[in-house]
């Protein structure tokens, strides 16, 4: 496989260059090998993000630069994937986790019965800031981590307990809730965040 080397080189001063290349790297989804040189899969959009990241290193006084590169080896080859891998699985860790809590804080105003207009969209935010976030997650997934799946389904029962507290919430002011079209569905579509 081919790889894309990126070897920004930075002024010192002001550190808020450093930490921006820095995020937005990781948002990305580039892998930090060491000492500043990040990695990324040979893909033609990749490429010309990173191009555009390089042009503006050198407006602020940097440099930076970008190769084409190989693994010397299957098992050097192997090991950056299984650490691309292991990035995203700590990612999809996390949203997990916050999709348990977005369960918890259903079933805590199911409890108190707060069958409220304002409390559903307030859920409702809060589970399109989750499909936001997967949809983020994926398009750096560029190789398949093994958490993908369980994220997937931890957002489906997100979706599900949603859909029971909107129901309540329509049926206790007397409504009928309104029919979901394909075209209101979320589509987490793999583009570069």
């Amino acid at each position: 496989m081919q790889w894309l080397l990126f070897l920004p080189q930075l002024p010192a001063t002001p550190s808020s260059l450093r930490v921006m290349v820095w995020r937005k790297m990781r948002q990305i989804g580039a892998l930090g090998l060491q000492n500043g040189v990040w990695v990324l899969p040979e893909r033609d959009d990749l490429w010309q993000w990173l191009n555009e990241l390089l042009g503006f290193i050198r407006q602020q006084g940097g440099e930076a630069f970008l190769f084409h590169a190989q693994a010397h080896s299957p098992a050097a080859e192997a090991l950056i994937r299984k650490r691309f891998c292991a990035d995203r699985d700590e990612e999809y860790g996390e949203f997990v986790g916050r999709c348990q809590d977005f369960l918890a804080e259903i079933a805590k105003e199911t409890q108190q019965e707060k069958f409220t207009f304002a409390e559903m969209e307030e859920i409702e935010e809060d589970l399109q800031k989750l499909e936001h976030w997967l949809g983020k997650i994926r398009a750096r997934d560029f190789f398949g981590a093994a958490q993908a799946e369980s994220a997937t389904r931890a957002l489906e029962a997100c979706r599900q307990a949603f859909a029971t507290f909107a129901a309540q919430v329509y049926s206790r002011q007397g409504l009928e809730p309104p029919a979901v079209s394909s075209s209101q569905t979320f589509d987490s579509g793999d583009t570069i965040p």
